[in-house]
Protein backbone atom coordinates (compact mmCIF):
# COMPACT_ATOMS: atom_id res chain seq x y z
CA UNK A 1 0.00 0.00 0.00
CA UNK A 2 1.69 3.31 -0.96
CA UNK A 3 0.75 6.72 0.56
CA UNK A 4 1.29 10.03 -0.22
CA UNK A 5 4.35 11.89 1.10
CA UNK A 6 4.21 15.49 3.10
CA UNK A 7 5.95 17.15 -0.01
CA UNK A 8 2.35 16.28 -1.48
CA UNK A 9 0.57 18.49 1.11
CA UNK A 10 3.08 21.27 1.45
CA UNK A 11 3.34 22.06 -1.84
CA UNK A 12 -0.54 21.86 -1.99
CA UNK A 13 -0.38 24.82 0.57
CA UNK A 14 2.00 26.67 -0.92
CA UNK A 15 -0.45 26.47 -3.73
CA UNK A 16 -3.28 27.32 -2.49
CA UNK A 17 -3.64 29.63 0.83
CA UNK A 18 -6.47 30.79 0.52
CA UNK A 19 -7.74 26.84 1.40
CA UNK A 20 -9.53 27.13 4.86
CA UNK A 21 -11.04 23.43 5.18
CA UNK A 22 -10.24 19.96 4.06
CA UNK A 23 -12.62 17.04 3.95
CA UNK A 24 -10.97 13.87 5.09
CA UNK A 25 -12.47 11.08 3.58
CA UNK A 26 -12.26 6.83 3.60
CA UNK A 27 -14.86 5.25 1.02
CA UNK A 28 -16.70 2.44 2.85
CA UNK A 29 -17.82 -1.04 1.66
CA UNK A 30 -21.35 0.51 0.37
CA UNK A 31 -19.13 3.20 -1.01
CA UNK A 32 -20.23 5.84 0.76
CA UNK A 33 -17.51 8.36 1.75
CA UNK A 34 -17.12 8.93 5.80
CA UNK A 35 -14.61 11.39 7.76
CA UNK A 36 -14.32 14.42 9.10
CA UNK A 37 -13.80 18.10 8.04
CA UNK A 38 -10.20 19.26 9.07
CA UNK A 39 -8.88 22.50 9.53
CA UNK A 40 -6.01 24.03 7.15
CA UNK A 41 -3.25 23.60 10.14
CA UNK A 42 -4.23 19.99 10.57
CA UNK A 43 -2.93 18.61 7.17
CA UNK A 44 0.31 18.34 7.14
CA UNK A 45 -0.21 16.37 10.69
CA UNK A 46 -2.28 14.33 8.68
CA UNK A 47 0.39 13.12 5.93
CA UNK A 48 3.31 12.85 8.60
CA UNK A 49 1.65 10.15 11.05
CA UNK A 50 -1.49 9.63 10.21
CA UNK A 51 -5.08 9.84 11.34
CA UNK A 52 -6.94 7.72 14.01
CA UNK A 53 -10.77 7.36 12.51
CA UNK A 54 -12.85 4.72 14.72
CA UNK A 55 -13.06 1.20 13.78
CA UNK A 56 -16.74 1.52 13.18
CA UNK A 57 -16.60 3.71 10.34
CA UNK A 58 -16.15 0.95 7.96
CA UNK A 59 -18.61 -1.66 9.57
CA UNK A 60 -21.70 0.72 8.81
CA UNK A 61 -25.18 0.37 7.20
CA UNK A 62 -25.91 2.47 4.26
CA UNK A 63 -27.71 4.64 6.96
CA UNK A 64 -24.84 4.62 9.50
CA UNK A 65 -25.28 2.44 12.03
CA UNK A 66 -23.46 0.36 13.76
CA UNK A 67 -23.55 -3.48 12.96
CA UNK A 68 -22.44 -5.75 15.71
CA UNK A 69 -21.87 -8.75 13.83
CA UNK A 70 -19.08 -7.10 12.03
CA UNK A 71 -16.50 -7.39 15.14
CA UNK A 72 -15.55 -3.99 14.64
CA UNK A 73 -17.54 -2.77 17.28
CA UNK A 74 -18.19 -3.95 21.17
CA UNK A 75 -15.27 -6.45 20.96
CA UNK A 76 -12.90 -4.17 19.74
CA UNK A 77 -14.24 -1.13 21.61
CA UNK A 78 -14.63 0.54 18.84
CA UNK A 79 -10.70 0.95 18.56
CA UNK A 80 -8.64 4.37 16.44
CA UNK A 81 -7.25 2.98 13.69
CA UNK A 82 -4.57 4.86 12.00
CA UNK A 83 -5.41 6.59 8.26
CA UNK A 84 -2.93 8.12 5.42
CA UNK A 85 -3.70 10.41 2.27
CA UNK A 86 -3.66 8.84 -1.05
CA UNK A 87 -1.40 10.04 -3.29
CA UNK A 88 -2.93 12.52 -5.91
CA UNK A 89 -5.89 12.39 -4.08
CA UNK A 90 -5.71 16.16 -2.45
CA UNK A 91 -7.59 18.42 -4.65
CA UNK A 92 -9.57 21.41 -4.23
CA UNK A 93 -13.64 21.30 -4.67
CA UNK A 94 -14.35 24.17 -6.68
CA UNK A 95 -18.44 24.30 -6.17
CA UNK A 96 -17.60 25.06 -2.71
CA UNK A 97 -18.33 28.30 -0.74
CA UNK A 98 -15.75 28.19 1.51
CA UNK A 99 -12.84 27.35 -0.10
CA UNK A 100 -12.34 23.67 0.61
CA UNK A 101 -10.19 21.23 -0.69
CA UNK A 102 -10.60 17.11 -0.08
CA UNK A 103 -8.34 14.38 0.47
CA UNK A 104 -8.70 10.73 0.25
CA UNK A 105 -7.63 8.44 2.94
CA UNK A 106 -6.89 4.37 3.33
CA UNK A 107 -6.33 2.32 6.08
CA UNK A 108 -2.68 1.42 7.13
CA UNK A 109 -1.99 -2.57 6.41
CA UNK A 110 -0.96 -2.55 10.61
CA UNK A 111 -1.57 0.60 12.18
CA UNK A 112 -5.41 0.37 10.22
CA UNK A 113 -6.53 -2.84 11.78
CA UNK A 114 -8.74 -4.20 12.80
CA UNK A 115 -10.58 -1.66 10.16
CA UNK A 116 -8.05 -2.25 7.34
CA UNK A 117 -9.60 -5.66 6.78
CA UNK A 118 -12.96 -3.96 5.52
CA UNK A 119 -11.05 -1.07 3.83
CA UNK A 120 -12.65 -2.16 -0.01
CA UNK A 121 -9.63 -0.19 -1.76
CA UNK A 122 -7.56 -2.34 0.43
CA UNK A 123 -9.51 -5.62 -1.26
CA UNK A 124 -8.74 -4.24 -4.98
CA UNK A 125 -4.81 -3.53 -4.09
CA UNK A 126 -4.71 -7.40 -2.98
CA UNK A 127 -6.47 -8.20 -6.08
CA UNK A 128 -4.16 -6.32 -8.72
CA UNK A 129 -1.29 -7.38 -6.97
CA UNK A 130 -2.01 -11.43 -7.09
CA UNK A 131 -2.64 -10.35 -11.06
CA UNK A 132 0.91 -8.42 -11.47
CA UNK A 133 2.57 -11.48 -9.41
CA UNK A 134 1.65 -13.53 -12.50
CA UNK A 135 2.64 -10.87 -14.96
CA UNK A 136 -0.68 -8.94 -15.59
CA UNK A 137 -1.26 -5.46 -15.41
CA UNK A 138 -5.18 -4.77 -15.49
CA UNK A 139 -5.97 -1.71 -17.62
CA UNK A 140 -10.03 -0.20 -16.63
CA UNK A 141 -12.40 2.51 -17.60
CA UNK A 142 -15.43 3.35 -15.89
CA UNK A 143 -18.40 4.42 -17.50
CA UNK A 144 -21.49 5.74 -15.12
CA UNK A 145 -24.80 6.87 -15.62
CA UNK A 146 -26.66 8.86 -13.73
CA UNK A 147 -30.12 10.86 -13.06
CA UNK A 148 -30.02 14.56 -12.71
CA UNK A 149 -32.98 15.64 -10.38
CA UNK A 150 -34.60 18.39 -8.50
CA UNK A 151 -33.47 19.08 -4.80
CA UNK A 152 -37.83 19.43 -4.74
CA UNK A 153 -40.17 16.94 -4.64
CA UNK A 154 -43.05 16.79 -6.46
CA UNK A 155 -46.66 17.05 -5.16
CA UNK A 156 -46.97 13.61 -3.62
CA UNK A 157 -43.19 13.52 -2.31
CA UNK A 158 -41.54 11.88 -5.24
CA UNK A 159 -38.08 12.78 -7.05
CA UNK A 160 -38.61 13.96 -10.27
CA UNK A 161 -35.99 15.46 -13.37
CA UNK A 162 -34.53 18.84 -12.57
CA UNK A 163 -35.36 21.69 -14.50
CA UNK A 164 -33.79 22.25 -17.61
CA UNK A 165 -32.13 25.56 -19.11
CA UNK A 166 -35.64 26.46 -20.33
CA UNK A 167 -36.92 26.66 -17.11
CA UNK A 168 -38.89 23.25 -18.27
CA UNK A 169 -39.31 20.34 -16.74
CA UNK A 170 -38.47 17.19 -19.22
CA UNK A 171 -41.08 14.41 -19.31
CA UNK A 172 -39.20 12.51 -22.35
CA UNK A 173 -35.96 12.33 -23.85
CA UNK A 174 -34.16 11.50 -27.15
CA UNK A 175 -31.50 8.85 -26.38
CA UNK A 176 -28.37 10.23 -27.80
CA UNK A 177 -30.09 13.52 -28.63
CA UNK A 178 -27.84 16.79 -28.37
CA UNK A 179 -30.63 19.34 -27.39
CA UNK A 180 -30.69 17.42 -24.22
CA UNK A 181 -27.13 17.86 -23.36
CA UNK A 182 -27.41 21.32 -24.80
CA UNK A 183 -30.08 22.29 -21.54
CA UNK A 184 -27.67 21.12 -19.27
CA UNK A 185 -24.82 22.76 -20.84
CA UNK A 186 -24.53 25.39 -17.60
CA UNK A 187 -23.82 21.91 -15.37
CA UNK A 188 -21.72 20.27 -17.77
CA UNK A 189 -19.30 23.25 -18.40
CA UNK A 190 -18.83 23.17 -14.41
CA UNK A 191 -18.50 19.27 -14.31
CA UNK A 192 -15.89 18.87 -16.80
CA UNK A 193 -14.01 22.14 -15.22
CA UNK A 194 -14.19 20.38 -11.78
CA UNK A 195 -12.52 17.44 -13.85
CA UNK A 196 -9.95 19.25 -15.22
CA UNK A 197 -9.41 20.42 -12.47
CA UNK A 198 -8.77 17.32 -10.37
CA UNK A 199 -7.23 15.36 -13.05
CA UNK A 200 -9.82 13.28 -14.10
CA UNK A 201 -10.25 12.78 -17.80
CA UNK A 202 -14.32 12.53 -18.11
CA UNK A 203 -14.79 11.79 -21.95
CA UNK A 204 -17.56 11.88 -23.91
CA UNK A 205 -21.03 12.65 -22.56
CA UNK A 206 -24.23 11.30 -24.32
CA UNK A 207 -27.98 11.65 -23.13
CA UNK A 208 -29.55 8.31 -21.80
CA UNK A 209 -32.88 6.49 -22.32
CA UNK A 210 -34.92 8.83 -19.77
CA UNK A 211 -35.11 12.58 -19.11
CA UNK A 212 -32.45 14.22 -16.78
CA UNK A 213 -30.67 10.66 -17.57
CA UNK A 214 -26.62 11.38 -18.22
CA UNK A 215 -23.90 8.87 -19.52
CA UNK A 216 -19.94 10.24 -19.17
CA UNK A 217 -17.26 8.20 -20.11
CA UNK A 218 -13.82 8.08 -17.93
CA UNK A 219 -10.99 7.41 -20.36
CA UNK A 220 -9.65 3.57 -19.57
CA UNK A 221 -5.41 3.67 -17.02
CA UNK A 222 -4.32 1.71 -14.18
CA UNK A 223 -6.85 -0.29 -13.04
CA UNK A 224 -6.64 1.09 -9.08
CA UNK A 225 -5.96 4.57 -10.79
CA UNK A 226 -9.21 4.41 -12.72
CA UNK A 227 -10.97 3.23 -9.96
CA UNK A 228 -9.67 6.01 -7.61
CA UNK A 229 -10.93 8.16 -9.93
CA UNK A 230 -14.22 6.83 -10.12
CA UNK A 231 -15.07 7.20 -6.71
CA UNK A 232 -13.82 10.86 -6.88
CA UNK A 233 -15.78 11.66 -10.07
CA UNK A 234 -19.36 10.31 -8.27
CA UNK A 235 -18.31 12.94 -5.38
CA UNK A 236 -17.65 15.69 -7.69
CA UNK A 237 -20.72 14.75 -10.03
CA UNK A 238 -22.85 15.05 -6.64
CA UNK A 239 -21.23 18.11 -5.50
CA UNK A 240 -21.19 20.22 -8.60
CA UNK A 241 -25.14 19.35 -9.26
CA UNK A 242 -25.69 20.12 -5.81
CA UNK A 243 -24.35 23.83 -6.46
CA UNK A 244 -27.04 23.80 -9.71
CA UNK A 245 -29.74 23.31 -7.62
CA UNK A 246 -29.82 19.47 -8.77
CA UNK A 247 -29.35 16.20 -7.02
CA UNK A 248 -27.22 13.92 -9.14
CA UNK A 249 -28.56 10.09 -8.55
CA UNK A 250 -26.81 7.40 -8.94
CA UNK A 251 -29.65 4.96 -7.76
CA UNK A 252 -30.05 1.63 -9.69
CA UNK A 253 -33.56 2.17 -10.58
CA UNK A 254 -34.61 5.48 -8.91
CA UNK A 255 -38.11 5.12 -11.16
CA UNK A 256 -40.52 1.71 -11.93
CA UNK A 257 -41.12 3.13 -15.34
CA UNK A 258 -37.63 4.54 -16.53
CA UNK A 259 -34.12 3.59 -17.37
CA UNK A 260 -32.21 1.88 -14.90
CA UNK A 261 -28.89 3.48 -14.79
CA UNK A 262 -25.56 1.40 -14.55
CA UNK A 263 -21.97 1.10 -14.02
CA UNK A 264 -20.05 -0.46 -17.23
CA UNK A 265 -16.74 -1.68 -16.42
CA UNK A 266 -13.74 -2.24 -19.48
CA UNK A 267 -11.03 -4.19 -18.60
CA UNK A 268 -8.20 -6.06 -19.86
CA UNK A 269 -4.71 -7.21 -19.36
CA UNK A 270 -1.25 -5.78 -20.08
CA UNK A 271 2.31 -6.52 -19.69
CA UNK A 272 5.13 -5.04 -17.76
CA UNK A 273 5.39 -3.24 -21.12
CA UNK A 274 1.90 -2.30 -21.36
CA UNK A 275 0.95 -4.37 -24.60
CA UNK A 276 -2.49 -5.40 -24.43
CA UNK A 277 -2.71 -9.33 -24.22
CA UNK A 278 -6.29 -9.04 -25.11
CA UNK A 279 -5.47 -7.90 -28.56
CA UNK A 280 -5.72 -10.03 -31.62
CA UNK A 281 -6.90 -9.46 -35.11
CA UNK A 282 -10.30 -12.08 -34.18
CA UNK A 283 -13.14 -10.14 -32.95
CA UNK A 284 -13.48 -12.56 -30.50
CA UNK A 285 -9.80 -11.68 -28.89
CA UNK A 286 -6.82 -13.57 -27.55
CA UNK A 287 -7.07 -16.89 -26.02
CA UNK A 288 -6.31 -15.48 -22.76
CA UNK A 289 -9.27 -13.02 -23.32
CA UNK A 290 -11.67 -16.18 -23.65
CA UNK A 291 -9.84 -17.62 -20.38
CA UNK A 292 -10.54 -14.28 -18.84
CA UNK A 293 -14.22 -14.42 -20.22
CA UNK A 294 -14.93 -17.74 -18.98
CA UNK A 295 -13.42 -16.70 -14.96
CA UNK A 296 -15.77 -13.94 -15.32
CA UNK A 297 -19.17 -16.23 -16.11
CA UNK A 298 -17.89 -18.87 -13.49
CA UNK A 299 -18.19 -16.32 -11.09
CA UNK A 300 -20.88 -13.98 -11.58
CA UNK A 301 -23.57 -15.71 -9.63
CA UNK A 302 -21.09 -15.64 -6.59
CA UNK A 303 -20.08 -12.44 -6.81
CA UNK A 304 -23.25 -10.74 -7.82
CA UNK A 305 -23.72 -8.76 -4.33
CA UNK A 306 -20.78 -6.78 -4.68
CA UNK A 307 -22.24 -5.93 -8.68
CA UNK A 308 -25.80 -5.22 -7.13
CA UNK A 309 -25.32 -4.40 -3.69
CA UNK A 310 -28.74 -3.08 -2.33
CA UNK A 311 -32.47 -4.61 -2.81
CA UNK A 312 -33.25 -1.75 -5.76
CA UNK A 313 -30.43 -2.57 -7.59
CA UNK A 314 -32.45 -5.87 -8.50
CA UNK A 315 -35.00 -3.82 -9.72
CA UNK A 316 -32.89 -2.89 -12.81
CA UNK A 317 -33.38 -6.39 -13.94
CA UNK A 318 -35.91 -6.34 -17.19
CA UNK A 319 -35.46 -8.34 -20.61
CA UNK A 320 -34.70 -6.01 -23.28
CA UNK A 321 -33.82 -3.06 -20.88
CA UNK A 322 -30.22 -3.59 -21.79
CA UNK A 323 -29.48 -4.47 -18.57
CA UNK A 324 -28.58 -8.03 -18.73
CA UNK A 325 -29.97 -11.11 -17.28
CA UNK A 326 -27.74 -14.01 -17.89
CA UNK A 327 -24.38 -15.11 -17.56
CA UNK A 328 -23.70 -14.57 -21.19
CA UNK A 329 -21.08 -13.16 -23.82
CA UNK A 330 -20.97 -12.19 -27.50
CA UNK A 331 -18.89 -9.95 -29.64
CA UNK A 332 -19.82 -6.24 -30.19
CA UNK A 333 -23.44 -7.17 -28.78
CA UNK A 334 -25.72 -4.98 -26.07
CA UNK A 335 -27.90 -7.70 -25.06
CA UNK A 336 -25.55 -10.13 -22.95
CA UNK A 337 -23.57 -9.54 -20.08
CA UNK A 338 -19.39 -9.27 -20.83
CA UNK A 339 -19.67 -7.92 -24.42
CA UNK A 340 -16.18 -7.78 -26.43
CA UNK A 341 -16.91 -4.45 -28.68
CA UNK A 342 -15.29 -4.00 -31.88
CA UNK A 343 -12.43 -1.85 -33.02
CA UNK A 344 -8.90 -2.06 -34.02
CA UNK A 345 -6.76 -4.94 -32.63
CA UNK A 346 -5.21 -3.14 -30.40
CA UNK A 347 -7.95 -1.89 -28.24
CA UNK A 348 -9.42 -5.57 -27.75
CA UNK A 349 -10.88 -5.55 -24.36
CA UNK A 350 -14.36 -6.93 -21.91
CA UNK A 351 -17.20 -4.18 -21.22
CA UNK A 352 -18.65 -6.02 -18.00
CA UNK A 353 -22.30 -4.93 -18.01
CA UNK A 354 -23.78 -5.81 -15.44
CA UNK A 355 -22.50 -3.57 -12.54
CA UNK A 356 -25.63 -0.73 -11.04
CA UNK A 357 -24.31 2.61 -10.42
CA UNK A 358 -24.94 1.95 -7.03
CA UNK A 359 -22.02 -0.68 -6.42
CA UNK A 360 -18.82 0.28 -5.07
CA UNK A 361 -16.16 0.69 -7.81
CA UNK A 362 -12.97 -0.71 -6.01
CA UNK A 363 -15.49 -4.03 -4.84
CA UNK A 364 -16.75 -4.33 -8.11
CA UNK A 365 -13.25 -4.11 -9.81
CA UNK A 366 -11.88 -6.63 -7.17
CA UNK A 367 -14.40 -9.25 -8.44
CA UNK A 368 -14.28 -8.35 -11.65
CA UNK A 369 -10.20 -8.43 -11.51
CA UNK A 370 -10.40 -12.27 -9.40
CA UNK A 371 -13.03 -13.66 -11.92
CA UNK A 372 -10.32 -12.94 -14.93
CA UNK A 373 -7.39 -14.39 -12.61
CA UNK A 374 -9.56 -17.51 -11.54
CA UNK A 375 -10.27 -18.25 -15.51
CA UNK A 376 -6.68 -18.05 -16.43
CA UNK A 377 -5.63 -20.03 -13.76
CA UNK A 378 -8.22 -22.57 -14.34
CA UNK A 379 -8.21 -22.15 -18.24
CA UNK A 380 -11.86 -22.22 -18.84
CA UNK A 381 -13.80 -21.80 -21.84
CA UNK A 382 -16.36 -18.89 -21.88
CA UNK A 383 -18.22 -21.59 -24.75
CA UNK A 384 -19.70 -19.48 -27.98
CA UNK A 385 -20.07 -16.34 -28.27
CA UNK A 386 -23.91 -15.16 -28.48
CA UNK A 387 -25.05 -14.07 -31.97
CA UNK A 388 -28.17 -12.08 -31.97
CA UNK A 389 -30.92 -11.69 -29.13
CA UNK A 390 -29.13 -12.68 -25.78
CA UNK A 391 -32.42 -12.18 -24.00
CA UNK A 392 -34.13 -14.45 -26.04
CA UNK A 393 -31.21 -17.09 -26.37
CA UNK A 394 -30.64 -17.25 -22.09
CA UNK A 395 -30.42 -20.61 -20.93
CA UNK A 396 -29.68 -19.93 -17.80
CA UNK A 397 -30.41 -16.22 -15.44
CA UNK A 398 -29.42 -14.14 -12.79
CA UNK A 399 -31.32 -14.24 -9.80
CA UNK A 400 -33.04 -11.31 -9.18
CA UNK A 401 -33.68 -10.87 -5.63
CA UNK A 402 -31.15 -9.50 -3.18
CA UNK A 403 -31.42 -12.62 -0.74
CA UNK A 404 -30.47 -14.83 -3.48
CA UNK A 405 -27.16 -12.83 -3.88
CA UNK A 406 -26.55 -13.12 -0.54
CA UNK A 407 -27.07 -16.60 -0.31
CA UNK A 408 -24.27 -16.96 -2.92
CA UNK A 409 -21.86 -15.02 -1.87
CA UNK A 410 -21.92 -16.08 1.96
CA UNK A 411 -21.74 -19.93 0.66
CA UNK A 412 -19.19 -19.51 -2.12
CA UNK A 413 -16.19 -21.14 -1.31
CA UNK A 414 -14.05 -19.47 -4.35
CA UNK A 415 -15.24 -15.65 -2.82
CA UNK A 416 -13.76 -16.96 0.42
CA UNK A 417 -10.57 -17.50 -1.29
CA UNK A 418 -10.43 -14.87 -3.48
CA UNK A 419 -11.85 -12.22 -1.10
CA UNK A 420 -10.60 -13.08 1.94
CA UNK A 421 -12.77 -14.60 5.11
CA UNK A 422 -12.13 -11.53 7.02
CA UNK A 423 -13.34 -8.86 4.63
CA UNK A 424 -16.49 -11.53 3.85
CA UNK A 425 -17.61 -11.26 7.55
CA UNK A 426 -17.60 -7.56 7.58
CA UNK A 427 -19.27 -6.96 4.27
CA UNK A 428 -21.65 -9.64 5.01
CA UNK A 429 -22.95 -8.80 8.47
CA UNK A 430 -23.61 -5.54 6.87
CA UNK A 431 -25.33 -6.42 3.80
CA UNK A 432 -27.54 -9.07 5.80
CA UNK A 433 -28.09 -5.82 8.56
CA UNK A 434 -29.32 -3.90 5.53
CA UNK A 435 -31.54 -7.16 4.37
CA UNK A 436 -33.71 -7.27 7.47
CA UNK A 437 -34.25 -3.37 8.02
CA UNK A 438 -35.35 -3.55 4.59
CA UNK A 439 -37.76 -6.43 4.34
CA UNK A 440 -39.19 -5.31 8.23
CA UNK A 441 -39.84 -1.60 7.13
CA UNK A 442 -43.94 -1.41 6.36
CA UNK A 443 -44.43 1.55 3.69
CA UNK A 444 -46.57 2.49 0.49
CA UNK A 445 -46.44 -0.20 -1.11
CA UNK A 446 -47.39 -2.47 1.05
CA UNK A 447 -50.44 -0.30 1.88
CA UNK A 448 -51.38 -0.01 -1.46
CA UNK A 449 -51.14 -3.65 -2.07
CA UNK A 450 -52.52 -5.38 0.85
CA UNK A 451 -54.45 -2.21 3.83
CA UNK A 452 -57.77 -3.26 1.61
CA UNK A 453 -57.33 -6.51 0.27
CA UNK A 454 -55.62 -8.96 2.35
Amino acid sequence: MRFAPVEEATAFLAANPDIELIELFVLDANGVPRGKLLHREELLALYQSGRPLPSTMLGLTLHGEDVENTGLVWEVGDIDCRAYPLPGSLQRLSWRQIPTAAVQVSMHPSEGLPAAVADPRHLLVQVIDALKADGYHPVMACELEFYLLDQKRDAQGRPQPALDADGGRPRSTQVYGLRELEQIEPFLADLYAACKAQGIPARTAISEYAPGQVEITLEHGDALEAMDQAVRYKRLVKGVAHRHGMQACFMAKPFDHLAGTGMHMHVSLADARGDNLFASEDKEGSPLLRQAVGGMLASLLDSLLLFCPNANSYRRFQANSYAPLAPTWGVDNRTVSLRVPGGPAHTRHVEHRICGADANPYLAAAAILSGIHRGIREQLDPGEPVQGNGYAQAKQFLPTEWSASLHALEHSAWARDAFGPEFLRVYLAVKRAEYRQFMGEVGEQDWRWYLSNA
